[in-house]
């Protein structure tokens, strides 16, 4: 595929406009351009524009690509069935699933304005109120999440409920081994207490698979509330990265949220340190906020703390595999191989096995 000066890696800006000119004629009025949005850690995300529009782009990272990862298809395919659900997702435009655009799959969304926050300076500047606040809507639409019948949005067949967890482990110790170039110790005997140890799944829900805060776009334009001046309205304008979604154990979200929150700022930032803001709910008040909002109990909920740094660890080393390779885009992989055995050594923790 051919490649000017102006286009960013893993887009060819010719193939794609005469591709929305076909597929949605006078969508793009102007010349497009595009920008990679940097910070992602897999699916690469590109902001286009006309110059009066703006758009969102999602395909594939380049080089190694795990099976069952980064289906674009999957993600389109939930965003487009909860638009019109309490839980706020962008409108989806278009998917092209084949490879002769960009050499990948690839869909094209709204840009929906909003902060993603993902350091703590900027967050903590809201005050510990609003931050307090936000923590909250952010269990408050996650159980909205879970909350909704796959049924009624046209998803009763968007996964296997039935031996999820199990699959789950199997799944991401089949990744590890596709991206494992150095003995993992903490990681394989983490995977395999999780595996002795296997909870039974609640009723299934409608599954996010990578929910924290930075994954959720936050309207903190600084408006109140009216009623006491400082809460704000700071709506949550959308959730994000829907690659991992499924039908599946909903205790999975709240573990690995929770996991996020307990390691917010490790690594160098490498895991967001937003939520080590004042006032941002304790794991505790997560999960009691949780189990109010859906009158699910967390039952087990070391395990699927631990199980979210396990997952956590096969996705870092999955980064530093591409990373080794010369295959990764965008700044800070290069610390990610440290990643796995600092999420290991915290699994093992949380199930009390130091």
């Amino acid at each position: 595929m051919s490649e000017t000066p102006a286009d960013p890696p893993g887009l060819d800006l010719g193939r794609l406009r005469n591709h929305l000119d076909r597929e949605l004629p006078g969508l793009v009025q102007g010349p497009l351009t595009a920008s990679l949005i940097e910070g992602g850690r897999s699916n690469l995300t590109y902001v286009l524009s006309d110059g009066a529009t703006r758009w969102v782009l999602r395909r594939p990272p380049l080089g190694h690509v795990l099976a069952t990862a980064h289906d674009m298809g999957r993600e389109h395919r939930v965003m487009t069935a909860l638009r019109d659900t309490d839980v706020p997702v962008p409108r989806t435009l278009l998917l092209d699933p084949g490879t002769d655009v960009l050499g990948a799959p690839w869909y094209l969304m709204e840009h929906v304005p909003g902060t993603a926050h993902r350091d703590v300076a900027p967050f903590a500047a809201l005050g510990a109120p609003r931050v307090h606040a936000l923590g909250r809507r952010l269990v408050d639409t996650l159980a909205a999440l879970h909350r909704i019948d796959p049924a009624a949005v046209g998803l009763a067949d968007f996964g296997r409920p039935d031996g999820y967890l199990e699959r789950q482990l199997r799944r991401w110790s089949t990744q590890l081994s596709n991206s494992r170039s150095r003995d993992l110790p903490a990681v394989d005997r983490l995977h395999g207490l999780l595996a002795e140890r296997l909870p039974v799944s609640p009723a299934p829900a409608l599954v996010h698979g990578d929910y924290r805060l930075d994954n959720v776009l936050v309207d903190d334009s600084g408006d109140t509330d009216g009623t006491d001046g400082t809460a704000g309205t700071d709506a949550i304008t959308a959730v994000l990265d829907w690659e991992m979604s499924t039908l599946g154990d909903p205790l999975t979200d709240i573990g690995l949220l929770v996991m996020y929150t307990e390691l917010a700022g490790v690594g160098g930032g490498i895991i967001p340190s937003a939520a080590t803001a004042p006032g941002f709910p304790k794991p505790d008040e997560l999960v009691a906020r949780y189990a109010e909002s859906t009158g699910r109990q967390a039952a087990d909920l070391d395990w699927y703390v631990a199980f979210a740094s396990f997952k956590l660890a096969v996705v870092a080393e999955g980064i530093h595999y591409r990373f080794q390779q010369g295959r990764t885009l965008g700044a800070g992989f290069e610390r990610a191989g440290e990643m796995a055995p600092i999420l290991a050594r915290h699994g093992l923790s949380t199930l009390k096995e130091n």
